[in-house]
């Protein structure tokens, strides 16, 4: 671990990272630019890229464009096409740690276990699962919201006797040359690689449980010419992505009570499923039952084609179960199987789990986020001193840039940083009050948003109703709210006076 540096009247600060993917990397980078330079990322894989380092599966690719899906601190000036492939967002990620040299500050290969703070000290102990402990100042959780894959428990589900794995787990050693496939779900993963798939295996059963809404994907590959612009001219790079920051603005507002522009949006992609598609009855199957926005907007040309195919059936509705040979529908037919690929998400609203954070007098953050995860600004959470959450609850988009919202985050955290280093605090600890009006704004502000009106379900709100994971505003909004800390959403304490005060109270940083 690095040495901590004073930098002039500052009191030194150590910083533990947990995830080692987007959040987890372009939070490191920013506390480097800041002048700190003891910190630690901790992975549980052998190698950085979160999310993209897990879904290798054939066909995957970003669905926001490659300009938008970066950070503004190191543009990608590499992409093949328009929508990146999974392998250059990789190395897109792993040339951010070589260029920033992140190296020395990774610890791979080595999963959480738990963290817990001491209130006399304002430190963090996080316990790894190699048996070792390390204390810091300030602990960031950087897990993600896609990271646990997801399987539902379909009576019969471990009786297959043939191979079954999951999107995200994906069996590259299982040739899928002319076997008979079974997919069971039809979200974001499988979109893409079930248009992959279909040409090599024999068949292809696809298990829909409700249909999903798709739009076409505007994709096509850059030039060598174009490249070279891209890295000779990074205004060229900056233009582009405002271009396509400000459709996505555009279309998050669609989703949370804009109604002309959503129904707009569904007239569109109406369209585009009549004029792909030829079978009256795959039109009728292919057509949502539920409001634009209820569930994830899928973006994709290749999703339509791929089910006219003559090896390729959709099926329509709940499994009913899993045998031994293959996978019951719900028209009670069993169909053979030689493989069965999971494409049924994740665990979305374990923002932390499986580890566990213990905070003030004892409190375990899974325990008090069982009903429901909230943070305010999806960052802090009262009872949880100098620890902050990057994209924790309600900070994924229903449009645009998770980048773009990290940014903003670790705008916010570097700030409480600050303060905690210029002012000599022990911690900072958000106020229950105003986690409890953050509460009520995000009730009150989701009624109006698709994603909770829809007339669907989807892995944005729970099995209640209630919008855990995605921001209900303009992401404008966001950037402003979290511009900086307000010291009055914060008690503190300390160093030489542990009773809490005011963050206000003390010097105010410039």
């Amino acid at each position: 671990m690095a040495a901590s540096s004073s930098n002039g009247d500052r009191s030194p600060i150590s910083v533990g990272i947990v995830g080692g993917g987007f959040g987890g990397l372009g939070m490191a980078v920013r506390l480097q630019q800041a002048g700190i330079e003891d910190f630690t990322i901790f992975e549980r894989a052998e190698e950085v890229g979160g999310v993209w380092r897990a879904n290798t599966y054939p066909g995957a690719a970003c669905d926001v464009p490659s300009h938008l899906y970066s950070f503004s601190f190191a543009p990608g000036h590499e992409w093949s096409r328009r929508y990146a492939p999974q392998a250059e967002i990789q190395a897109y990620i792993q040339g951010v740690m070589r260029d920033f040299g992140l190296e020395p500050h990774l610890r791979l290969g080595i999963e959480a276990d738990s963290a817990s703070f001491d209130e006399p000290t304002g430190r963090w102990t996080l316990a790894t699962a190699d048996g070792e402990s390390h204390e810091f100042d300030v602990l960031i959780t950087a897990c993600g919201q896609l990271t646990n894959p997801q399987v539902p428990a379909i009576p019969g589900r471990d009786s297959f006797e043939a191979p079954a794995f999951h999107s995200a787990e994906w069996d590259h050693d299982c040739d899928l040359s002319g076997k008979d496939v079974a997919v069971i779900g039809t979200g974001a993963s499988a979109i893409q690689f079930v248009p992959a798939i279909a040409p090599e295996v024999r068949s292809l059963t696809i298990y829909q449980r409700s249909a999903p809404w798709i739009a076409p994907k505007n994709d096509r590959a850059y030039s060598e010419a174009e490249r070279e612009l891209f890295r000779r001219f990074p205004a060229r790079v900056a233009a582009a992505r405002y271009a396509t920051w400000a459709f996505h603005e555009l279309a998050t507002r669609a989703f949370t009570g804009t109604e002309w522009m959503a129904e707009s949006f569904e007239r569109l992609c109406d369209h585009y499923r009549r004029a792909a598609l030829s079978d009256p009855d795959l039109i009728e199957r292919t057509t949502p039952d539920y409001e634009l926005g209820c569930k994830r907007v899928l973006i994709t040309s290749d999703w339509y084609p791929t089910l006219e195919r003559d090896n390729v059936e959709l099926i329509s509705g709940q499994v009913q179960r899993i045998t031994e040979a293959g996978v019951v529908g719900p028209d009670g037919v069993e169909r053979p199987a030689d493989v069965i690929v999971w494409g049924t998400g994740f665990s979305t609203h374990d923002f932390v789990a499986p580890m566990r954070i213990e905070g003030l007098g004892g409190c375990e953050l899974n325990e008090v986020w069982a009903e429901r995860p909230e943070a305010y600004l999806g960052i802090t959470v009262a009872g949880f001193p100098n620890l902050f959450v990057i994209y924790g609850p309600n900070t994924n988009h229903g449009a645009g840039s998770v980048p773009f919202t990290l940014e903003c985050q670790m705008r916010y955290i570097l700030d409480g940083i600050r303060r905690l280093r210029e002012q000599g605090l022990r911690y900072i600890d958000l106020r229950p009050e105003v986690q409890a009006r953050w509460r009520e704004e995000i009730e009150r502000r989701s009624q109006r948003t698709r994603w909770v009106r829809g007339g669907g379900s989807s892995w944005y709100v729970t099995e209640a109703g209630i919008n855990t994971n995605n921001w209900p505003g303009p992401w404008l909004e966001y950037r402003r709210r979290t511009h900086r800390l307000n010291p009055g959403d914060y008690r503190a304490a300390r160093r030489a006076a542990p009773a809490p005060a005011d963050v206000a109270a003390g010097t105010a940083a410039a």
